[in-house]
């Protein structure tokens, strides 16, 4: 997992001083959002939902194409019935970079890898991976839906939704 976060902060790094020479009109975007999700696959046995919030940087690498880096914060809900086990939620603060390509006036197409460090005593680390679609309204709002699975020793997934304002 260490040689995974390497690569991602070298690749980062890399992209950031690569393009650090753009044209002030080519600069990158901000955006902070709301995140909710359904648990999928065995996930959904013991969660009912996921809540966050995140914050992204899209880099400007072609025409269309962008670099993302993101951090956020998840908290798994567990269904009522789990809860004698005292705790209500399990938490995650994912870190993930990626490809953002528009297609089509507003809409894109995402991928992302990372890792997600838990929150929670002996949680450790997963690795991440996340492909989405979604869509950029004028005035800075976007939407985006996406799959999400986390793997260690299994995959914990979800199907989830991003709401988010650009700046």
């Amino acid at each position: 997992m260490k040689k995974i976060l390497l690569a991602l902060a070298i690749i980062a790094g890399t992209a950031f001083t690569s393009f650090a020479q753009t044209k002030s009109g080519d600069s990158g975007k901000f955006s902070i959002g709301f995140e909710a999700g359904l648990p999928v696959g065995d996930a959904h046995t013991f969660y009912k939902s996921v809540f966050g919030g995140s914050l992204k940087y899209e880099l400007p690498i072609a025409p269309s194409t962008f670099f993302t880096i993101s951090a956020g914060y998840n908290s798994f809900q567990v269904k009522d019935e789990w809860k004698i086990f005292g705790h209500n939620s399990d938490g995650a603060i994912p870190v993930k970079a990626g490809i953002k390509y528009y297609f089509d006036k507003g809409f894109f197409a995402e991928g992302q890898l990372g890792a997600a460090f838990s929150t929670e005593s002996g949680g450790g680390t997963a690795f991440v991976y996340s492909p989405g679609i979604g869509y950029t309204f004028d005035g800075g709002f976007e939407a985006g839906v996406r799959y999400e699975g986390w793997s260690k020793n299994g995959t914990v997934s979800q199907v989830g939704l991003r709401v988010a304002y650009r700046f």
